[in-house]
């Protein structure tokens, strides 16, 4: 005797289990400790749980079946009939007798011919559905724990629902095939795109992109060294007016150039005002202006100033180069200019050594650097000393 049929069978031991209507509530009350002890159990499949109320139902059956009055033999020979000599029914009474209930029995579908000759004596009843709704009241308690599913009885349910499950395994484990080619696809266009975006200069900096042939620097020699301070010289008028100018060279005087025999130096006057026009030679010979060595001895020991205010020739433009000899003072070292049509300063400071100057110096000026014989108006030559 299984656990369901033996609680059932323990509560018709508490009431009167010959009462139809007591056993409906035995069997709803049996209904009800299966949901319970199936929802306690959250291990419990629908699959399960299912096969766990069929199984109830089944034995409700069969257990409702014992209380079905026996079914009298109806079947009969059918030559006893043919030669059975016919019986009078017995005359009526006047009072008609009382009908004598006749059991309720409910049959599943058509009657199925016996396998066999031999009368049935039982028919089995069909349990209507009496799953409850609520709890049903005035019913001895069945405790349905025991018959909750076991480990076997899961494990056989499994067993039954096995090909669910397998094509749920399957398809997991087709999902982590589809998942690795996915990713496999998305890494190999990741690279492709990644190797064309660095064949193409796209993380390259501007430097790399530059596959010109680099280039060279232009180089100053020691001779055509210019200070900072006169790479850019003031334009004319710019100077400050308070310095106190000496002059050193003027047109009025032409006694202080010296040119060379293939240098010419004239003195000439326009518009602008009187200058002296130097060309140097072919040899790239220099004229030289005189520096008076009271003009020295003024500026011996201190930061001077000098000023050469030139243009070039109309429409040439040319570069200038100035040479300094003090004596016993130094030197200026030599000076590169690019001398325009307008009249403009050429300025350059020397820091002179506080000696005494044993004679005069001179500035010598190359009036084309090229040696293109292109000419130089110079207008004025003069110093200050810087405060």
């Amino acid at each position: 005797m299984d656990a369901i049929e033996k609680a059932i069978r323990n509560a018709f031991e508490k009431g009167n289990a010959d009462d139809r209507a007591f056993r409906e509530r035995v069997y709803r009350s049996a209904f009800a400790a299966l949901d319970r002890a199936l929802q306690a159990n959250p291990n419990v499949t629908v699959e399960v749980a299912i096969k766990r109320r069929k199984a109830v139902q089944a034995k409700i059956t069969e257990i409702e079946s014992e209380f079905l009055p026996a079914v009298p033999d109806v079947a009969a020979p059918t030559d006893s009939l043919e030669t059975a000599p016919a019986v009078e029914p017995p005359a009526e009474t006047e009072t008609e007798a009382e009908p004598v209930p006749s059991p309720d029995v409910v049959v599943d579908g058509p009657a199925q011919p016996p396998e066999s000759d031999a009368p049935r004596s039982r028919v089995l009843p069909v349990v209507p559905d009496i799953m409850p709704d609520a709890p049903v009241a005035e019913v001895p308690v069945i405790d349905m724990g025991a018959s909750a599913p076991t480990e076997a009885d899961v494990e056989t349910d499994d067993a039954e629902v096995t090909p669910d499950r397998d094509d749920r395994r399957a398809r997991r484990r087709r999902l982590p095939l589809t998942a690795i080619f996915l990713g496999v696809t998305l890494l190999a266009a990741a690279g492709i795109g990644l190797y064309f975006a660095n064949q193409t200069g796209v993380f390259k900096s501007a430097t790399e992109l530059d596959t010109a042939p680099p280039e060279v620097p232009p180089t100053v020699d020691g001779d055509d060294f210019t200070p900072d301070d006169t790479a850019s010289p003031p334009k004319q008028g710019e100077e400050d007016q308070a310095r106190d100018w000496i002059n050193v060279f003027s047109p009025g005087d032409p006694t202080q150039v010296n040119a060379p025999s293939d240098a010419k130096a004239d003195v000439v006057q326009d518009e602008s005002g009187s200058f002296l026009r130097i060309r140097s030679g072919a040899s790239g010979s220099a004229i030289s202006f005189d520096v008076g060595q009271g003009v020295l001895e003024r500026i011996a020991g201190k930061h001077a100033t000098f000023d050469i205010i030139a243009r070039s020739e109309e429409g040439q433009e040319t570069q200038i180069s100035v040479d300094c000899n003090f004596g016993e003072l130094g030197d200026c070292g030599r000076k590169r200019y690019a001398v325009g049509r307008e009249r403009n300063e050429y300025l350059f400071d020397v820091r002179l050594p506080d000696k005494r100057p044993g004679a005069a110096g001179t500035i010598a000026i190359n009036s084309d650097f090229d040696k293109q014989g292109k000419s130089v108006d110079i207008y004025e030559i003069r110093v200050s000393v810087l405060p």
